[in-house]
C-alpha cells in the first residue's frame, strides 16, 4: 500500500449501475432522517429522564459505538450474502429499535434502542459505500459522494422539524382534531412527545423493508481487492500507516459533526437563552441544511478543484466559524453554528474517497474499517459532555479544534493514487 504516481483509471463501464446508485442515494437519506434527529431531541430526553450532561452525551455514543461493533463483520457479511439481505437485516435492527422506544420509553431502554438502530445504520453504510464506488465509477466517486452528502442534509433537515411539530402540538387544546397529532397523543406518554419521532421511523423503516424486498437487485460484480476480507486481512491493513490516517479522518470528521450538531440547541439554551424546541431545534435543521447548500458548492468545486484543496479551504473555514460561534453573543452564534454544517457539506465525502482511492487493494476491507471511524460519533459528544459537567459546555467544545486540525493536515498529507476527476483533466483525456 506505498504511494504511488496518481492515475485516474477508471472501473470497466459495465460494472456499473444507475439503478444501484439511485438505491444507495434514498438509502443514504432515510439514513440521515433517522439517524440525526438525535441532535434535536437531546435537550428534551435529558429534561424528561433528568440527565447530566455526561449522560445526555451517553445518548450520543450509544448509537455511533455502534460502528465499532458492526462495521468490520457487517462487511464481511456482505461478502458472503450479498448486498440485499444485509439491508434488509439492517433495516429491521433499525425497526426493532424504534419500536423498542415507542413501547418502552425509559432511559436505558433508550440508551439499547440507539445501539440497535445504529448496528443497522452501521451495517447500511458499509454496504453502500463500496456500492457507490463501484456502480458509479471510481474517477465519479468523489463527485457522487458529495451528491449523496447533499441527499443525507436534505434528510437531517428534515428531522428537527418532523420533531418540533409534534413536540409542539401534542397535549395541544384542539389539536387532537389533526389525524396524526391525534394518533400520536393516544400512543405516546404525557411529557413524552419526542418519542413519537421514533413512532414515524418505524413506519418509513418498514416501507423501505418492503421496498427492498420487491426491488431487484442488479449484479455488481466486484474485483477481488473490493471485497471484504477475512479478519486476517483486516489486521493487515491496520497494519499500514495509510489505514490508520485514513481511519482517524473519519473519526476526527464524524466527532466533529456530531459534537457540532448535538451540542447546538444545548449551547444556545445554556449561554443565549433560546428556546430548545423551537429556536434549537430549527438551527440543528439550519445546520443540515446549509450542509445540503455547501453540498451542491462542493459539486461544482470538485469539477475545477483537487479534492484536496477543497477540503483545505472548507476545513479553515470551519475553524472560523466554530469560534465566532463559540465566542461571539447570540445572534451570531445562531449563524455560524449553522454555518458549521456548510463548512463540514464535503469533509465526508472526500476523506473517503481519498482514503479508498489511496490504497491498491482490499477496497470493501478498507471500506469496513472506515465506517468503524464512524465510533467518532460517540465518543466526542462523550468528551464534550463530560467536559461540559466539569468546566463547562462551552470550554468542552474547544476539543473539536483538534479534530478540525486534523482534518486541515489531510489535505496536506493525503496522495492518492486515483484523483478526482476535473472538467481540466477531462479535457486533456479527449485530447490525447
Amino acid at each position: 500500500m506505498t504511494d504511488n504516481t496518481p492515475s485516474t483509471a477508471a472501473a470497466p463501464a459495465s460494472r456499473r449501475s444507475a439503478g444501484m446508485v439511485a438505491l444507495v442515494f434514498l438509502t443514504f437519506f432515510v439514513i440521515s432522517l433517522i439517524t440525526n434527529v438525535i441532535g434535536a431531541i437531546n435537550a428534551d430526553v435529558g429534561q424528561s429522564f433528568g440527565l447530566s450532561l455526561t449522560f445526555v452525551g451517553l445518548l450520543a455514543f450509544a448509537f455511533f459505538i455502534a460502528y465499532g461493533v458492526m462495521s468490520i463483520p457487517a462487511g464481511m457479511l456482505v461478502e458472503r450474502t450479498r448486498e440485499k439481505p444485509v439491508m434488509i437485516a439492517a433495516f429491521a435492527l433499525a425497526l426493532g429499535g424504534a419500536l423498542l422506544i415507542s413501547l418502552f420509553p425509559s432511559y436505558p431502554v433508550f440508551l439499547l434502542s440507539l445501539f440497535l438502530i445504529g448496528s443497522g445504520m452501521a451495517a447500511l453504510q458499509v454496504a453502500i459505500n463500496p456500492l457507490l464506488r463501484v456502480a458509479g465509477g471510481e474517477e465519479h466517486y468523489a463527485f457522487n459522494s458529495v451528491l449523496a452528502q447533499l441527499i443525507f442534509g436534505g434528510a437531517s433537515f428534515l428531522s428537527p422539524f418532523i420533531y418540533s411539530y409534534f413536540v409542539q402540538n401534542i397535549g395541544k387544546p384542539g389539536a387532537e382534531n389533526k389525524p396524526l397529532i391525534g394518533l400520536m397523543s393516544k400512543l405516546v406518554k404525557p411529557g413524552l412527545s419526542w418519542v413519537s419521532v421514533y413512532w414515524v421511523f418505524a413506519v418509513i423503516v418498514l416501507v423501505m423493508i418492503g421496498v427492498l424486498a420487491a426491488v431487484r437487485f442488479p449484479v455488481v460484480v466486484r474485483k477481488e481487492d473490493e471485497r471484504a476480507g477475512a479478519w486476517a486481512t483486516h489486521k493487515a491493513l491496520f497494519k499500514s500507516r495509510t489505514v490508520i490516517l485514513y481511519f482517524l479522518g473519519i473519526f476526527a470528521y464524524v466527532g466533529t459533526e456530531q459534537g457540532v450538531s448535538f451540542w447546538i440547541s444545548k449551547f444556545l439554551k445554556t449561554y443565549h437563552g433560546y428556546d430548545q424546541q423551537t429556536v434549537g431545534a430549527h438551527r440543528v435543521a439550519l445546520f443540515w441544511l446549509l450542509m445540503t447548500i455547501g453540498g451542491v458548492l462542493g459539486l461544482v468545486l470538485l469539477k475545477f478543484l483537487d479534492s484536496r484543496k477543497v477540503l483545505l479551504g472548507f476545513t479553515a473555514a470551519a475553524l472560523v466559524f466554530l469560534t465566532l460561534a463559540l465566542f461571539g453573543p447570540g445572534p451570531l452564534a445562531l449563524v455560524m453554528f449553522p454555518l458549521m454544517g456548510f463548512a463540514a457539506s464535503v469533509m465526508w465525502p472526500i476523506i473517503f474517497s481519498l482514503a479508498l482511492n489511496s490504497v491498491e487493494s482490499h477496497h470493501g476491507s478498507f471500506s469496513g474499517i472506515l465506517c468503524t471511524g464512524i465510533i467518532g460519533g460517540a465518543i466526542m459528544p462523550l468528551i464534550i459532555g463530560r467536559l461540559g459537567d466539569i468546566l463547562g459546555l462551552r470550554q468542552g467544545m474547544f476539543v473539536l479544534y483538534l479534530t478540525l486540525g486534523y482534518i486541515l493536515s489531510i489535505g496536506l498529507w493525503a496522495r492518492p493514487l486515483i484523483t478526482n476527476e476535473t472538467i481540466a483533466m477531462k479535457k486533456k483525456k479527449e485530447e490525447a
